[in-house]
C-alpha cells in the first residue's frame, strides 16, 4: 500500500506534511516527499489524515473483558476478593477465547496494535490473538498464596508449555513472557524459581508492583523494610528483561533499581484513578531515563481500551503529580504510547514510522470538529483527538480495521458469544 500526500508523525515524533509512505508486505519500505517510482499497489488518499505508529498497550488482562462493569465503586482488595476472583473461578476455555477476541476487536478499533497480556488459559488467548491478526506478549500469571512447592505448581508447567509451544507463534506476532502476579500473591521460592526460568529462556518478566499503598507497606512489613521493587530485585527477578506494572508507590532506591536494571514501567493512569490507587511518578521516572510506557489494565477496572483517552490522562495527571504544567510534553506522551511500549515488549523494530520497521500503523482523521483549529497538531493528537477519530489500523502491513469495518473479526458474532459466555458464568455465581 502507498499512503500518498499524508501528514505523518515521523520517527522523531514531529509532524511532516504531504508525505508518501510505501508498505511492502509487512515492512515500511519507503518514506519521502516524492512519490516513489516503485508500485506499492493500492493507494490511500492522505487528505485530512495523519499516519502514526500504532499504540502498544503495556499492561492488560484481555479476558477480563467479560467482567467490564461487574465490580464498581470498590477498593482494589474488595474488588478482587468479592467480584473478580469468584467470577474468574468459573472461567472456561470458550469464555476466555471470546473475551480475548472482544478485547482484540476493541484494541484494533482504537489503534492498539500489540498488548502485554497477563492471565491464564494461554492456548485460548493465543488462538484469539492469532485469529484477530493482532500482536500480543502473553504471560501465564503465576500466583502461589498457599506456598505450594514450586515444582508442584500447575501454573509453572502451563508457563513452560506456553514457552515451548507459542513463543514466536503466528509469524512472531505472539511472544511469550513470564509473569509473577505480585509479591502479595506469591512466596520467595516461587519468585526465585520463575526468575530462573525467565533468565534461562531469555524472556521478559511481567509483574505487578506497588499498585496500592497497602500492598507496598505490607511488603515492607513482611520483608524487613524492602519495597516490592527491592524485594523482587533481591530475588533476581530483574536479572532478565522486565516490565513492571503500576509502580504507583515506588520510593527511594526503587527508582535507581528500575533504571539500572533497564526495567520498563507500565503506568496505568485511568485504572489507577478509578480504583483510587494513586498516580505513578512518571515525570521523575522519565527524567531518570527509565523507559515508561502506557497500559490500560483490564477493562474491568478501566473500563475501555480507548487508548487516546489513556494518553491524555497520562499527560494530564503527570502535571498534577509534579505540580508542574510543563512536565510530560505531547511528544513524550506519544513516545510512551508507541515506541516505549514496543521496546518494553522486546519488539525492537516496531513503534516508529521508519524505513525497515514493521508496518504497525494507524490513520487518524483531522476532518472532525474536535481537531480544529490546528495551532499545533501534536498537541491536538494528545489533548483533543478521540479514539473514534481512528480511521484505519494496520498490523504487519495488513489492514485489520478501516472506516468501521473489520477484516479479520466477525464483530457481531464476537459480541454475541461474549454475552452468552458471560451469562453462563453469572448463572453459576
Amino acid at each position: 500500500m502507498l499512503f500518498k500526500e499524508i501528514t505523518i508523525l515521523n520517527e522523531n515524533f514531529e509532524i511532516e506534511e504531504n508525505m508518501y509512505v510505501g508498505v511492502k508486505e509487512d515492512i515500511v519500505e519507503y518514506i519521502g516527499k516524492e512519490k516513489p517510482a516503485k508500485d506499492f499497489g493500492q493507494e490511500y488518499d492522505g487528505k485530512n489524515r495523519i499516519l502514526m505508529p500504532g499504540f502498544y498497550n503495556a499492561h492488560a488482562h484481555s479476558p477480563m473483558a467479560l467482567m467490564r462493569g461487574y465490580g464498581e465503586n470498590l477498593v482494589l482488595q474488595d474488588w478482587l476478593n468479592t467480584r473478580i476472583f469468584p467470577f474468574e473461578d468459573k472461567l472456561n476455555s470458550n469464555a476466555v477465547y471470546w473475551g480475548t477476541m472482544l478485547c482484540m476487536a476493541e484494541s484494533i478499533r482504537f489503534g492498539i496494535v500489540s498488548s502485554s497480556d497477563m492471565y491464564y488459559f494461554i492456548p485460548d488467548m493465543v488462538q484469539a490473538v492469532t485469529d484477530s491478526g493482532a500482536k500480543s506478549n502473553i504471560s501465564r500469571s503465576v500466583a502461589n498464596p498457599m506456598g505450594v512447592p514450586f515444582e508442584k505448581l500447575p501454573s509453572i508447567n502451563e508457563a513452560l508449555d506456553s514457552i515451548r509451544l507459542y513463543n514466536g507463534y503466528a509469524e512472531g506476532r505472539v511472544i511469550i513472557d513470564t509473569s509473577i502476579h505480585a509479591e502479595y500473591t506469591t512466596n520467595e521460592e516461587t519468585v526465585r524459581g520463575l526468575a530462573a526460568i525467565t533468565k534461562e529462556h531469555d524472556l521478559i518478566m511481567h509483574v505487578h508492583a506497588s499498585e496500592t499503598k497497602l500492598e507496598h507497606e505490607e511488603c515492607k512489613a513482611r520483608h524487613d523494610g524492602l519495597t516490592p521493587i527491592q524485594y523482587f530485585n533481591r530475588c533476581g527477578l530483574f536479572d532478565s528483561k522486565a516490565l513492571a506494572a503500576h509502580c504507583v508507590w515506588c520510593e527511594g532506591e526503587d527508582f535507581d533499581i528500575l533504571r539500572d536494571k533497564g526495567v520498563t514501567v507500565a503506568v496505568n493512569p485511568i485504572s489507577n484513578l478509578k480504583l483510587a490507587s494513586g498516580i505513578s511518578d512518571a515525570p521523575k521516572m522519565m527524567g531518570m531515563g527509565i523507559n515508561v510506557a502506557i497500559g490500560t489494565d483490564s477493562v474491568s477496572s478501566n473500563n475501555s481500551l480507548n487508548f487516546l483517552e489513556e494518553v491524555k490522562a497520562f499527560a494530564t495527571i503527570a502535571k498534577i503529580k509534579a505540580k508542574d504544567p510543563t512536565v510530560i510534553t505531547p511528544k513524550q506522551a506519544l513516545r510512551a504510547a508507541t515506541r516505549n511500549g514496543a521496546l518494553g515488549q522486546g519488539r525492537k523494530n516496531c513503534g516508529l514510522i521508519k524505513e525497515g520497521f514493521q508496518a504497525d500503523l494507524i490513520v487518524l482523521r483531522t476532518d472532525v470538529p474536535n481537531m480544529h483549529p490546528i495551532h499545533n497538531l501534536t498537541n491536538n493528537i494528545v489533548y483533543a483527538a478521540s479514539g473514534s477519530d481512528i480511521a484505519l489500523t494496520m498490523i504487519d502491513g495488513k489492514i485489520l480495521y478501516q472506516d468501521g469495518e473489520y477484516t479479520t473479526i466477525d464483530i457481531e458474532k464476537t459480541i454475541f458469544e461474549t454475552e452468552k459466555a458471560t451469562a453462563e458464568i453469572l448463572r453459576q455465581l
